[in-house]
């Protein structure tokens, strides 16, 4: 289990509340031990496992926020008289799939370790 502190401290993470931490860390680790039982994870530096477990934390938590309607791509902004819009077709918008998330997590967890997908032998 990755505590808040070192979210916090270590991985410099902001988005996830005290409160909100512990769930979403337990996806995440849930999601690590599912990566270690069907590929090949080695971690190449210390606390690597524990930066991964927060980097997908951090994208579970935004996902959360984006089904909810929290937390959407901004389509709108203005700074005293100057404002901008953007439509919904960008290219920006977060697929919410649940391919598009397993997709999202996968690439946050390799960025921390490294994660072999074939076969070996």
């Amino acid at each position: 289990m990755v505590n808040y502190e070192f979210y916090v401290s270590e991985y410099h993470g902001g988005a996830i509340s005290l409160d909100e931490w512990p769930e979403v860390e337990a996806r995440a680790s849930a999601q690590l031990r599912r990566y270690k039982r069907i590929f090949t994870v080695s971690a190449p530096e210390p606390n690597a496992e524990d930066m991964a477990i927060c980097a997908m934390a951090e994208a579970i938590h935004g996902f959360d926020l984006a089904l909810n309607g929290d937390g959407g791509p901004i389509q709108s902004a203005s700074v005293g008289s100057v404002s901008t819009s953007y439509g919904t077709n960008i290219g920006t918008a977060i697929d919410l799939s649940e391919k598009g998330q397993s997709k999202t997590l996968y690439r946050a967890a390799s960025l921390y370790l490294d994660i072999y997908r074939g076969v070996s032998g």
